[in-house]
């Protein structure tokens, strides 16, 4: 399809998100097209913004606006125990739950050894570095459920066994309002794993 230059150059920048095929890229580029210029200048200013004013927690790892997250500078967190997470929206995830009132440790990514990911470019060092600096007790590790995310879960287990100290992984299973019958076999296999009693 021939777009003019500048329509096909919104739209060739708009495919480089995540997810944004050609075809959503083309209504995004519409929609701003549609959208006043003061919105348009508002957007884009809220982009370069986010970019300016974001960093990451230099002790877990997660988004802060200055040095410190808002979860390692919150004194009401519980700071024996660490949750592992792959990327910051996972932080984001979990606080959404209201249940877990713990600290955070986000590996920006996990084991991949065919896109070149090794231990050494996740924040490894820095999770045991916390663990035997700060007394912490509990490592719940909650990498994605899939292969990678399952063998990140093991090195990192793994590396703390000789601390002693508890490591965990939070439980996968059926989500709720799901059937049965639509369910793969590992997602029924671990929803079998990790049961509980009813009480």
């Amino acid at each position: 399809m021939a777009y003019p230059a500048p329509l096909k150059k919104l739209v060739d920048v708009l495919c480089r998100f995540p997810g944004v095929g050609p075809k959503s890229a083309q209504r995004l580029a519409f929609f701003l097209l549609r959208c006043p210029r003061e919105e348009v200048v508002s957007i884009a200013r809220a982009m370069v913004e986010a970019k300016d004013q974001l960093t990451f927690c230099p002790d877990c790892g997660s988004l802060a606006e200055k040095e410190a997250c808002i979860y390692c500078n919150d004194s009401e967190r519980d700071r024996l125990m660490v949750c592992v997470v792959q990327e910051p929206r996972d932080v984001l995830v979990l606080e959404k739950t209201g249940q877990y009132r713990g600290l955070y440790h986000v590996l920006h990514g996990a084991l991949s050894p065919l896109d070149g990911v090794g231990p050494d470019e996740l924040k490894l060092d820095r999770l045991v570095d916390r663990v035997k600096e700060s007394g912490i007790q509990e490592i719940i590790i909650a990498t994605n459920p899939n292969v990678e995310g399952d063998a990140t879960a093991g090195y990192i287990a793994g590396l703390l066994r000789p601390l002693s100290i508890r490591v965990t992984r939070i439980a996968f299973g059926l989500p709720v309002g799901g059937d049965i019958e639509y369910a793969d076999e590992l997602t029924l296999s671990r929803a079998l794993d990790g049961r509980r009693e009813i009480t």
